[in-house]
């Protein structure tokens, strides 16, 4: 098999994101593979902004922020036994993982 692994992890809670990279890193090196990661991605942050009244004061607005962490690791010269250890694995409910490889 040999070849390159991508996981991409994305949460709203970056304690989340850096233990299930954490989680993913000893379970691959138990293995025996070479890991290069977690790499931490920029931060995306969407801001809304709402009016505080419906009708009155239509200066006065509210503003919110919900950020999005994201974390990069790379397995190179994969084998089953990875694979294997990857598929067995309990993630956080919160985050979310997405496999290229």
């Amino acid at each position: 098999m040999s070849q390159k692994i991508r996981i991409k992890l994305k949460s709203c809670d970056y304690s989340l994101v850096d233990k299930s990279a954490e989680k993913i890193v000893k379970a691959v090196k138990t293995v025996g593979v070479v890991v290069s990661g977690p790499i931490p991605l920029p931060t995306h942050k969407r801001i809304f902004t709402v009016n505080r009244s419906t009708f009155v004061n239509k200066k006065s607005r509210e503003q919110f922020e919900l950020s999005s962490y994201k974390r990069l690791i790379d397995i190179y010269s994969s084998t089953a036994k990875t694979v294997d250890a990857l598929m067995k694995l309990e993630l956080p409910s919160g985050v979310e993982v997405e496999i290229k490889v």
